[in-house]
């Protein structure tokens, strides 16, 4: 065996940046919440909040404010950011996928590995369905049920369980910093999406995944 590559037998996939371009959609939201709060919100400011779930997100965004917030009106802001985001994204379709996630799925799955998804979007089963590739996945966890957020491991030790892989026989693929460190707490190997000089933890880096080859770092 090459020593330079390993048997995988899963690959687990973030959602956002890396199949789709919803992020976008998440700013818009945040952007308005922060709007209604007096709150400055920018792209810059945006970075901060990749890869960590909605309440997370809502809580660096409120730390701007003067204000306390009680737990209630908390939770009532997530849940406007969330109507807002989820009317951007009724608009979705299949092209909306990102140049290389439908046949990096392909690949994935030509290859006779498993495929997870582990994204702390509440929303990730809507998004799926309106980008047409559920049924590409052989799991998906739902979000809601996690106790921690990236960069924890916890989403991707789940992940691999409920797919019956070891943690260090799967790629997770993720376009954040708190994404990345999420994968290696996990033990597994991390592809990023983006730059290498920002995601410096990844053992391997590509733009985008019209780059994703399995042949690159695994053997099947």
């Amino acid at each position: 065996m090459n020593k330079n590559k390993q048997v995988f037998e899963a690959v687990i996939f973030d959602l956002d940046g890396v199949l789709a371009d919803t992020a976008h959609f998440h700013f818009l939201a945040w952007q308005h919440l922060a709007q209604t709060q007096g709150i400055a919100f920018d792209e810059v400011f945006n970075e901060r909040l990749k890869g960590i779930d909605r309440m997370a997100s809502l809580e660096l965004i409120l730390s701007q404010s003067n204000r306390v917030y009680s737990q209630q009106e908390k939770i009532e802001l997530a849940r406007e950011k969330n109507q807002h985001y989820l009317q951007f994204t009724g608009t979705i379709t299949p092209a909306d996928l990102l140049p290389g996630a439908r046949d990096a799925l392909n690949l994935v799955r030509a290859a006779g590995l498993k495929t997870g998804l582990a994204s702390v979007s509440k929303n990730a089963f809507f998004i799926l369905e309106k980008l047409g590739i559920r049924d590409c996945f052989d799991d998906v966890i739902d979000a809601a049920l996690l106790t921690h957020t990236k960069p924890h491991p916890e989403i991707f030790l789940t992940s691999a369980s409920h797919l019956g892989v070891a943690p260090a026989a799967c790629i997770g693929v993720e376009d954040s910093l708190a994404g990345i460190s999420s994968i290696k707490s996990a033990g597994m190997f991390a592809i990023g999406i983006g730059s290498p000089t920002v995601l410096t933890f990844a053992d391997h880096v590509i733009p985008d995944l019209r780059h994703f080859m399995l042949s690159t770092y695994a053997l099947n």
